[in-house]
């Protein structure tokens, strides 16, 4: 199975290597347009991941603040998604066949 990641119908990201977690699909970095992405300041900590990062993420002329996040050093817990970029705040990530 596909996964792609959209704004404003601009492909964000793309894989069939996604790891799923909480529900949410992470993209591994090799399958992620960082050409549309710019870091922003933004932090947050879970208990079992760690301190993710926040990316922007620009679709077209729209832009979604904060709308992509990884964990660059997470916790032993969540290795598998080392650096893996995960979606929301507008970005579809639709699941396709």
């Amino acid at each position: 199975m596909t996964v792609t990641a959209r704004l404003n119908g601009v492909e964000v990201a793309r894989s069939d290597r996604t790891v799923i977690v909480e529900g949410n699909h992470y993209f591994p970095p090799d399958d992620v347009r960082w050409d549309l992405l710019t870091p922003t300041s933004r932090t947050s900590v879970c208990p079992w991941k760690g301190t993710a990062s926040y990316w922007s993420v620009r679709g077209g002329d729209e832009v979604a603040e904060d709308a992509a996040w990884a964990y660059p050093t997470p916790k032993d817990a969540a290795a598998e998604i080392r650096d893996h970029v995960a979606f929301w705040r507008g970005v579809v990530v639709r699941e396709e066949s």
